[in-house]
This record gives C-alpha cells, sequence and structure tokens, in this order.
C-alpha cells in the first residue's frame, strides 16, 4: 500500500522546523555557570548545573523559544580519588567537545587585563519530546590567537582565585551576550540569570544601549537565587575589578553600585532585575530575611523526568499511564498500578546498582536488605557523617535490622571542612564495614547519581536547616518511588507527609529557625526513625511500603519536574506562551 503525502502537513511541519531554528524566533536566553546535560559533557559540578540542565530539556519538551549560554570546561571540574589515608584527590577531567558539540564558526571579543580576548562559540542542541530544537552554547577561549594565559580561563569550572572566577563571569556576561546576537539572537526579551555568576550582563546591556537607564535593564532581567550560605554568592572587590575591567565597563559598574566597597554579584541580580524568585516557599522567606526585602517570589526546583527514572518504571509508566512523561500530573494514577510490578521494577533497579558497586569497589551487597543512600556535594553544612554522630546509638540501632549504606560525593578541591567530612565516612566504612555494609563510591558524577537514585530504597539528608535552598536529588528519587528521609527544609517541607511519602528529621521549621535551631535533634530523631518506622515497616509491612512508593510517585514526582518549573517561569517571570501541553 502506497501511503499518501500530506502535502499541507507535510509543509507546514518544514515552515515549523526552519522558524523554530531561526534565532529570531528566541525570545528567551539562560545564563548559567554550569550546565549538566549529561555525563559524557562534564561541565558541571553538581546541582545547580544539573538543574539548569533539567530546566533546558523540558524548555524543549514544552517547546519554550529559548537559547541557553554557559562556558566550555574543557578540564572539566576533576576527577575524584582518595589516597591511603581517605584524603580527597583531584586531576583534571580529560574530554573531546568535538565528540559531543559542534563548534561554529562565530567569534567575538572582549578586553579583560589590558588584551583582547577572542571567544568562540560549540553548540549541543537538545531535541525536546515534541522534535522541538533548543540550542545550548559554549563559550570557549582556548583558541588562536589568544594570550596562553588567556586560553586557560575557560579550562577549569570554579577552579582558580578569585581573579580567575571574575575573569570567567565576565566571559559569561559580556562575552556571552556578544555571542548571542553574533549568532543572530536579536529578538530576545528576558534575559534569565541562573545564580549572580551571569551578573555582568547587565553592564553589557548598558553598553548595548547606549546610555544609562536602570528601568530599561530591570525590564529585560530576570534572576533566581540559589543559596542562602554566605560562600555562595560572589563578591569581588574594586581593586580587583579595576585591575581587570576595561574602562568603560569600569564606570558603568561604579555607577551601578556607587555606595559599595565590593561588587556583589547577587546585589546586581537582586537590583537589576524586574522579577527575582528562590527554589522553594521556604528559601524564599529566608532569602528576603537575609537580603532585607519582601519581593523574592519561588518556583520550587524539579527534575527532568525522563532523565532521572529508571528502566523498569519508564516502562511501567508508558504502559499504565501513557503520555506521563510531557505531563507529570498524570502520575497520580501510579496508585492503580499493581504492587508487584512496581517492586519488581524497584528490585531491578536495586541489583543493577549493586553490580556497578561490586564493578567499581569490590563490595558485595545484598538486594533483600534495606539500603539508605546519600549522595550530594560534599559541603560542611551537609553533614554527611550525622548518621555517625554517636556511634554507640548508631550500632544500637542496626541491632533490630539489617541495614546498609551507600555513599558518594565530591568536595570542591579547597575545601578542607568538606573533605574531612568524607575522610570519616571512609574511616568509619573500614572500622565497621564488617559488620555493617558501608560503601562509599569514588568521582561522583550523573551516571552514579542516576543508579544511586533508581537503586537505593531511602534517600537520606539532614543538612543544617535553613541552608538547604530546595535540594533535588531526593526528587529524583521520588520518580522511582524512594522515599526520602529528610530535614524538614527546602523542598521537603512541601514534599513531605509523614509516613506517606517519607519521614522528616528533626523538628519541624517555624519563624525561630534562623537564630534558635537546635542542631543536636536531628540525629537523635533520624536514629529513633529509623529504629522504630522504617526498618520495622521495610522488614515487617512491605504491603505498606509499596503503597508509600505509590504515593511518593503520586504525590511528589507528579509536582516536583521541571515540565511544572518551565510552565511557572513562563508565567511568573518569562510572560511568553509555547507550544506544549
Amino acid at each position: 500500500m502506497v501511503q499518501k503525502l500530506n502535502l499541507k502537513s507535510d509543509l507546514g511541519n518544514s515552515l515549523r522546523s526552519i522558524m523554530e531554528r531561526d534565532p529570531a524566533f528566541r525570545s528567551v536566553a539562560y545564563f548559567s555557570m554550569e550546565i549538566g546535560l549529561r555525563e559524557s559533557i562534564p561541565t558541571y559540578s553538581g546541582g545547580l548545573g544539573v538543574l539548569a540542565g533539567d530546566i533546558l530539556k523540558s524548555a524543549g519538551d514544552l517547546g519554550v523559544p529559548m537559547v541557553a549560554i554557559t562556558l566550555l570546561y574543557k578540564k572539566g571540574y576533576f576527577i575524584q580519588s582518595f589516597d591511603q589515608n581517605g584524603w580527597q584527590q583531584e586531576k583534571p577531567t580529560q574530554w573531546n567537545p568535538a565528540r559531543e558539540l559542534t563548534q561554529l564558526p562565530n567569534r567575538v571579543s572582549i578586553t579583560l587585563q589590558g588584551r583582547e580576548i577572542q571567544l568562540s562559540v560549540w553548540c549541543y542542541e537538545y531535541i525536546g519530546l515534541t522534535g522541538f530544537p533548543l540550542p545550548i552554547y559554549f563559550l570557549d577561549s582556548d583558541i588562536e590567537p589568544n594570550h596562553p594565559d588567556d586560553r586557560k580561563l575557560t579550562w577549569h569550572l570554579y577552579g582558580g582565585d578569585d581573579r580567575y572566577r571574575l575573569l570567567q563571569e565576565f566571559i559569561l556576561g559580556v562575552g556571552g551576550l556578544r555571542m548571542l546576537r553574533d549568532l543572530g539572537y536579536g529578538n530576545i526579551e528576558t534575559y534569565h540569570l541562573n545564580e549572580g555568576h551571569a551578573g555582568f550582563l547587565t553592564l553589557e546591556l548598558m553598553r548595548e544601549m547606549g546610555y544609562y537607564d536602570v528601568d530599561k535593564i530591570r525590564d529585560k532581567v530576570v534572576f533566581t537565587t540559589h543559596t542562602p550560605v554566605p560562600a555562595g554568592h560572589d563578591s569581588f572587590s574594586f581593586g580587583l575589578i579595576e585591575s581587570v575591567f576595561p574602562k568603560d565597563a569600569l564606570d558603568t559598574i561604579h555607577r551601578m553600585m556607587p555606595d559599595k566597597s565590593h561588587v556583589d554579584m547577587t546585589y546586581l541580580g537582586l537590583n537589576f532585575s524586574r522579577y527575582v524568585n528562590g527554589v522553594a516557599k521556604k528559601h524564599a522567606e529566608v532569602s528576603n530575611k537575609m537580603f532585607n526585602m519582601d519581593t523574592v517570589d519561588w518556583v520550587t526546583n524539579g527534575v527532568h523526568p525522563g532523565t532521572w527514572i529508571s528502566p523498569g518504571m519508564r516502562q511501567l509508566f508508558n504502559t499504565w499511564i501513557p503520555g506521563w512523561e510531557i505531563d507529570p500530573t498524570r502520575l497520580v494514577m501510579v496508585l492503580s498500578i499493581p504492587h508487584k510490578k512496581i517492586w519488581d521494577a524497584h528490585q531491578a533497579s536495586k541489583m543493577r546498582l549493586f553490580a556497578r558497586v561490586l564493578e567499581v569497589t569490590g563490595r558485595q551487597l545484598d538486594p533483600n536488605v534495606l539500603t539508605l543512600g546519600f549522595a550530594r556535594r560534599a559541603a560542611t553544612y551537609k553533614r554527611a557523617d550525622l548518621l555517625f554522630s554517636d556511634m554507640k546509638r548508631f550500632k544500637e540501632v542496626l541491632e533490630t535490622g539489617k541495614v546498609q549504606f551507600l555513599f558518594a560525593g565530591k568536595a570542591h578541591p579547597k575545601d578542607d571542612g568538606g573533605k574531612k567530612l568524607l575522610q570519616r565516612i571512609i574511616q568509619v566504612s573500614k572500622e565497621i564495614g564488617k559488620e555493617i555494609p558501608i560503601v562509599f563510591i569514588e568521582n561522583y558524577n550523573m551516571d552514579i547519581a542516576s543508579l544511586l537514585v533508581q537503586g537505593v530504597d531511602v534517600w537520606l539528608n539532614n543538612p543544617i536547616r535553613p541552608r538547604e535552598a530546595s535540594g533535588t536529588s531526593g526528587m529524583k528519587c521520588t520518580f522511582n518511588g524512594i522515599m526520602n528521609f529528610s530535614v524538614l527544609d527546602g523542598w521537603w517541607i512541601e514534599g513531605w507527609i509523614e509516613g506517606v511519602t517519607g519521614w522528616s528529621i528533626g523538628p519541624e521549621p517555624s519563624e525561630d529557625d534562623l537564630i534558635n535551631y537546635d542542631e543536636s535533634q536531628d540525629a537523635v530523631d533520624l536514629y529513633n526513625k529509623l529504629e522504630k518506622k522504617i526498618i520495622p515497616t521495610y522488614y515487617n509491612n512491605r504491603e505498606k511500603w509499596i503503597e508509600m512508593m505509590q504515593y511518593t510517585i503520586a504525590l511528589n514526582a507528579s509536582f516536583f519536574n521541571t515540565a511544572r518549573v518551565v510552565r511557572e517561569y513562563c508565567e511568573k517571570a518569562y510572560n511568553v506562551d509555547f507550544r506544549g501541553v
């Protein structure tokens, strides 16, 4: 049988494809210091970059007219290993961008430290679920005829000193906008600053206008702040700025911050944006207090459904809940899926995780034993070692039922406090590892993260409140029916229903959290709930456990996803319509 061509439909699709690839079609530009798309493109360090990648994927899935820009880190973040004392070691990542990205002929120039620097650009085009293309551009200074020192400026993510970071942030904000213009993006109506790193974009917008008008800049910019931790907000002395910036940019920044002794990148975002948001409801409250404002809104984070779900769960959802991936609200229908099918899919993920553990560590874990996972950036406030704060009590709890633990995470190369946390975990695993399996997986990355959030039974998260702006690792677990056991901070305040979607650690949040929070309560509650609720339910009430898995998917995964996040940004911040459902 010969199929007739639908000329009208084919012509319409062809014209639509041409239009969607035309830079003039794009109205939103997303600037982020790091973007994590997949493990083979190591241009991210952790949650901020992976979140950016997830948002862009959902924007592509929904047909949002967006473009993104970041830096190309030819030596990535770092490859992690440990010496015989359990102290983290770092070495550069080696990867070939030409295998993953397409280098374009476009070049723009900027001036820094009295030298002209040329920037080239690489492109990755994400194709969304409906065929919509979303281009992501990576700036690269490692080209001729740049000075050897300038060629290194896009080598390392968060590497070097304050000067190195300042130069990178100028490249992102100023060079990024110039590159977009050179690529033909002349109709951008909204510039989204994902954290303050891209704040110097405002300088370039001022230069383009040719005159100083704060309101016109604000009308074009939106800003997302991601952390209540002071170290997460970059600040540079004017002395350093004056030794780096060209005169026109220096004059503008002095005018923008006339009463400041430092250039605060978060200040640029807060004061030169029409819309500012935190990444959870609680984070917005904390940010308003921290910045002495009342205008910080919130768009609670999410994760990209298709990226983090296990193969077994995906197949299950495709069969029972058609259309779930582009419309995750449909996941409420998971309550109709038979328990055995959910459990079998979970156990398959667990065995796949354990196979990787055996491969990289030599440790054989039992898939019938309750397994807790903890994996994230090793910052001291995240308290990776809280579980071991009272070893006597810890061992007492585990006498009530077998439990095994999986840890992963990287500390920033200059964060000795974070490295000490990792060293402590490795030491404990060696001391009691025979009686209580405690396994640390080296070189945490997106591939390892996927296996962990798909294969453990419970996800542990115990930061010091209220320093967790949102957190997304636990959201990834929800698509796989894995319950969270977490301090009530960030997104978990919104997703937590005790004994239904998981369990809390410590007291409920209050207005006094910033002043009178007693951290010692967390460890006590952690031990008690593990002993009296989690272990007994897992081993003695499997039907209840699987019901909780279903509610985790139905109530958490259906909301904490980037399809919903992107829709909220379109409504609250971008003011754009899109082709999605």
